[in-house]
């Protein structure tokens, strides 16, 4: 990864970080991303959550309807990623 792209995201992730609110982030990602790839975002979380909290494959797909390829990159990060654990964890 380039230096600048490593900049850029570091800009992004730092701007995200100032969100304090809700709404601030409702506002903020509406203007950033479409309404299909924050719903896309969302529904991988529930995903995540889901997979942490025992569902099966076939279960997480009947109640998101993510696909088998997302649910498997989402599975692999649940599983070996630090993102989704540290956060999630916290909410137990």
């Amino acid at each position: 990864m380039s230096d600048n792209m490593k900049t850029e995201l570091n800009d992004l992730y730092e701007t995200i970080l100032k969100l304090k609110t809700v709404k601030d982030c409702e506002n903020f990602f509406a203007d950033l991303c479409t309404y299909k790839e924050i719903n896309s975002m969302a529904q991988r979380l529930k995903a995540a959550r889901l997979l942490m909290d025992g569902d099966t494959y076939e279960q997480v797909i009947a109640k998101t309807d993510i696909s088998s390829a997302t649910l498997s990159r989402v599975s692999k990060c649940v599983k070996l990623g630090k993102g989704y654990k540290s956060v999630l964890k916290e909410e137990k």
